[in-house]
This record gives C-alpha cells, structure tokens and sequence, in this order.
C-alpha cells in the first residue's frame, strides 16, 4: 500500500490528546489516520503506561502494545503538576477542536482543564471525556477492561458452560469505546461546524459494552432472558458453532435455508434437509444436539481444511480456527492488505495493522509511527 501523500477527511482538525493506555489512544489514532493532527500529552520520564506493557517488543525495546494505537502522533511531555505545564496545556488547547480525556472523572477540573473551564474561552471546543462507568456514582470505579468484562456480563456468557467464565482475548471494551467515542466526537464535530458551538462528548467502558451486548441485552431488555455461557454454540442459530472432524475443528455459521440445504448436499446426507427436526432455524435451535450429533457423525469421514474448501466452493459459510499468523496470511492471500509499513523519519518502517476503514476519495494515511517520548519538557 502506497504512503503517498493523498486529500485527507480530516486534515484541517487539531486533537490534543491527554489520554493513555487503550480505549482513547485507539479513538485518536483512527482519527489521526483520517488526517487529523493529533498532539498527544505525556508524563515526564514515564509517558503512556504502555509504553512499559511488554513483551513483546520491537527491536529496539519499545512495547508492541503502545505501537499498535498511537501512530500518526506528535509527543508532548508535559508536568500537569506543574503551574507551567497546566499553563502550557491551555496554551495548547486554545488552539484545537477537540480535547480528549480518559482521567478519572473530576481529575481534569482540578487541573483547570475541565470542558467548563476551556469552552469558556473556547465556545467551539468539543471536548471528550472516557470513563470507566460514567461520571456519577461510579465515578470512583476504576475503568479495567477485565473488571468491565466481568461486571458487564460479558464474562457470564463467554466460555463453555461446565468452565470458569472467560474473558475475551483481547481488551475488546476499551476499543468499543474507542469506537464509539470517536463516533460521538465525529457528531460533534458536525454540529459545531453547523452551528459554531461545541459541546461535552462523553463515553463509558460500561455502557459501551451493554449496548455492544445487542442481541444478547434485547432478550434481557425485552424478553427478560438471562443468557448463560453456551461456549461457541449461538443462542437463536444452527448451525453456528464449532465441530469436530476426522482431523481438527470446522466453524460452520449457516444463516439461511439455502445453506442448510447446501451443508447437508455437501455432507452427502439431503436427508438432514428433509427432517422435520431440522426443518427451519426455530426447529434447528430446540433440536441442537441431535442436529450436531448428525452433523459430526458425517463430518469425521474427512479433515477440517477439505470441509471447509468444499463448503466454501458451496457457498456454505466455513473455516478452519486460524492463529493469529494464520489470519493475517488469509487476509493476504484475499488481498486484504493487511499490513502497512509506516515510514520512519530515519528510514525505518514500523509494520502495523492496516486501518479497515476503505474511502474512495479520502482513504487513511499513514504518515508517521508511534512517536519516541521526548526527552524534555515541551
């Protein structure tokens, strides 16, 4: 993919970035690789906290997990326990759009960089706040990503039933937040630009992962049915889970009737279409384990890798479980792109994961890698 200089969707927007760790980095960055300025502040000596996350690292000995959200990035250290680092913070965002914070609620008011105190004399100033669990009662919580996973529910349903409840295997809650804060800054950003008045974006882990519960919270919300861990089994589809075969495990995820019957033309048994048992999702769902029992009975006459070639050549959604390795050559071989090579000042490249967003006239760039932490104060 080419680095080449190209018109960018928000090249004209200024962010000053006070936050750390994963839920605001990964906003900013999405926003930075969309053309914004992104000026990202940090601690005297220490910097972001995960610059100190590893292993793994590069070469060089910088942590991987700070790289992987904080490209197109300029650094700033400044002491905001200082009177002139906090006078330099305001300094600085007197001069951009958007201000974004992921401190414990109230800390940035006591620094004198509240949105109060900075859209007083900056009226236009879109200002976002990330917490853990909102500004009001759980404003004392701390803002994990695993103890949101935990007490948001998502740990009840995530795991096989006779297990311990499992975590995702990454910190999913802090990049739906990221998500949705970069959202709501986007929004906001289009009514000042209507209107001239900015305005208090703000965006908790836990309310973003209860609305990222979808299927799952409306049949609490609405049917009052608490869902329990079913390991990779789906709640309202079948077949939509993990089989054995004669040589490793297939993920089958039929959505429609004309990939059941295709399945079981596959399979060499029509007559798994024709079962009243089987006939229809609904009738699927209550007959699950006598479905899977048919389905693996006639799955193990062949390997993992031949099922899914041949399910895929039926359009039968189907695959193999991938490592990590693996579903970064798959998206390859699709010509998905999936790495891009971010050019240092020195000549260096940093291999990074693409950014998903596609656009036509205005595409991502990737104009810089993470940034080093200076030496000295700005």
């Amino acid at each position: 993919m080419s680095n080449a200089p190209t018109a960018s969707a928000l090249g004209d927007l200024r962010i000053l970035d006070f936050s750390r760790v994963l839920a605001g980095p990964f906003a900013t960055m999405m926003l930075g690789d969309l053309g914004a300025e992104v000026i990202k502040i940090e601690r005297p000596g220490v910097g972001d906290e995960t610059r100190s996350w590893g292993p793994p690292s590069d070469q060089h000995g910088n942590a991987t997990y700070f790289q992987a959200v904080n490209r197109n990035k300029r650094s700033v250290v400044l002491d905001l326990s200082s009177e002139a680092g906090r006078t330099r913070a305001r300094q600085l965002a007197a001069s951009v759009d958007v201000v974004v914070e992921n401190f414990r609620p109230g800390v940035m008011d006591e620094l004198g960089l509240g949105y109060e105190t900075l859209s007083a004399s900056h009226p236009g100033l879109v200002f976002c706040s990330i917490t853990g669990f909102g500004a009001g009662d759980g404003a004392r919580l701390p803002g994990y990503d695993l103890l949101v996973q935990a007490v948001g529910g998502l740990m009840s349903i995530t795991g096989a039933p006779d297990s311990a409840p499992q975590k995702v295997g990454v910190a999913v809650v802090d990049v739906l937040a990221g998500l949705f804060a970069s959202v709501g800054i986007l929004a906001a950003l289009r009514h000042r630009d209507a209107t001239g008045e900015g305005q208090h974006v703000q965006v908790d882990l836990f309310s973003s992962l209860l609305a990222a519960l979808v299927n799952q919270g409306s049949g609490f919300t609405i049917a009052g049915v608490v869902p329990a861990r079913m390991g990779n089994a789906h709640p309202s589809i079948s077949p939509y889970e993990l089989y054995e075969t004669g040589a490793g495990q297939l993920v089958l995820a039929v959505g429609n009737e004309r990939q059941f019957a295709a399945l079981c033309d596959v399979l060499g048994a029509p007559e798994l279409a024709a079962d009243l048992r089987f006939a229809g999702n609904r009738a699927r769902v209550e007959h699950r384990e006598a479905l899977t029992h048919e389905l693996v009975q006639r799955l193990r006459s062949a390997p993992a890798t031949e099922w899914a070639a041949r399910l895929t050549d039926a359009r039968v959604p189907a695959g193999v479980v991938n490592d990590i390795a693996g579903a970064f050559e798959l998206a390859r071989t699709l010509g998905l792109q999936p790495i891009i090579d971010v050019p240092g000042p020195d000549g260096s490249v940093v291999p990074l994961t693409r950014n998903p967003i596609g656009l036509s006239r205005t595409p991502p760039s990737y104009r810089s890698p993470p940034p080093a932490l200076p030496d000295e104060l700005t």
